[in-house]
């Protein structure tokens, strides 16, 4: 760490934002956000050494700059922009930036705003939408866009409904299904406001809000001036709601330090000799990505051998390298899994931490059989045992259930 550095750290102010760092080349090498930037950035430089591929990013490293926000939220917006004005290396090598997520403004009559995942951007997806916004890596949509909801009253129900709807009755809708507001007035009162936020323009909105709140006085419409000074009080308050930014900014089921952004449970399921299948199930900070889960029918092994399904199961996912890759392999058995795992990861070179779980002889505990070169990894493991088995348990529901369809097919 250089002096350069060193000096940034010491003054970092304990606030949301996003950090940026950059390389020798003055390339922007990789985007993060924070709900205090002060202890996000310091961990990456500060305590124990991390695991690659973040210990190479550090390496590379030679100045940072930061860029304070006044809540969590805005540090995801700004951070979706750098993201996507720049690609910085580290963030699409570190994530699967087909999980992203996007916000979205339909072009109906009155726009919906909507979030999307990456994955689900068709051609023909994306001609739905009049205005996109992101990528947001790691945001939580359900707690965003309620969040936003709260500040630009955005609607989600029908024009002219049979009866009004409930957020109306909450005086958080402007009408729209009870006809009291026009489309036009409709985007200029709420869609209009919403994308100036998105583009990460809050103080040219803020003074634009303050304007039209006194004009509305002024004409005597104090209901709109009683709803535009509303909006600019949660506009100005957004930090007042940490805790609910925290909640879909750090959303993490990982404790200890951030070394683990993805892991990988498997498990083998058969019937005797027959129906043999496998599992793979995919977890990051937030829990399990369904998405990404992955179905195998066993082809290659006669007899009953989970050791050989196992491999062959592996063997199989190593070519796909378009699927992001672990920092754990976690595997439903002991220590015959566990040196299989070995045996067919290390023939490519690769030495990810790999963790099997066994129930023990009366499989009434947990068996932890760990391979991991790093201390710091294994002190995560450690700590995080209670989730690996979470994982593991996971993994073997898949398998089973994937097992009893495959049966059910053949009766």
């Amino acid at each position: 760490m250089n002096s350069a550095i060193s000096k940034k750290l010491k003054i970092l102010p304990d606030v949301p934002g996003v950090y940026i760092f950059f390389n020798s080349k003055k390339e922007i090498i990789y985007v993060g956000k924070a709900s205090s930037l002060r202890n996000r950035v310091k961990s990456y430089f500060v305590g124990k050494k991390s695991p690659r591929p973040i210990e190479e990013m550090i390496h590379e490293v030679i100045d940072l700059k930061t860029e304070s926000t006044d809540s969590a939220l805005e540090a995801a917006i700004l951070e979706g922009f750098y993201i996507k004005k720049f690609r910085p290396k580290y963030n699409i090598q570190w994530r699967d930036d087909k999980s992203w997520n996007y916000i979205a403004i339909t072009k109906d009559k009155f726009p919906q705003v909507v979030t999307i995942r990456a994955h689900e951007l068709t051609l023909d997806k994306k001609k739905e939408f009049k205005y996109l916004f992101g990528p947001y890596p790691g945001l939580n949509s359900k707690e965003a866009l309620r969040l936003l909801r709260k500040i630009f009253v955005f609607s989600t129900c029908q024009p002219n409904a049979k009866r009004p709807c409930f957020y109306y009755q909450l005086g958080q809708c402007l009408g729209v299904c009870a006809g009291e507001i026009s489309a036009d007035d409709y985007v200029a009162k709420v869609i209009d406001p919403l994308r100036l936020f998105l583009n990460g323009k809050k103080k040219l909105l803020v003074k634009k809000i303050a304007k039209e709140m006194k004009r509305a006085a002024k004409d005597k419409k104090f209901e709109e001036a009683l709803r535009l000074r509303n909006q600019l009080y949660h506009l100005q308050k957004i930090q007042d709601v940490a805790m609910l930014n925290d909640s879909f900014l750090k959303d993490k089921i990982f404790t200890g330090v951030s070394l683990v952004k993805r892991i990988e449970g498997y498990d083998i399921s058969n019937l005797g000799a027959s129906d043999k299948v496998g599992s793979m199930v995919v977890f990051d900070e937030s829990g399990p990505i369904k998405s990404q889960y992955r179905k195998f029918k066993i082809k290659s092994v006669s007899g009953q051998s989970d050791v050989d399904c196992l491999a062959e199961m592996l063997q199989r996912r190593m070519k796909h390298s378009e699927w992001t890759w672990p920092d754990i392999f976690l595997i439903d058995g002991g220590l015959p899994q566990v040196n299989k795992t070995k045996q067919v990861l290390r023939s490519t070179g690769i030495k990810t931490p790999i963790v099997g779980i066994a129930k023990g002889k009366e499989r009434k505990r947990n068996d932890f059989f760990v391979l991991a070169d790093s201390a710091s990894i294994k002190q995560w493991i450690k700590e995080n045992k209670n989730l690996l088995i979470k994982v593991r348990d996971e993994a073997h529901r898949f398998a089973i259930t994937f097992n009893r369809a495959q049966r059910k097919l053949k009766f």
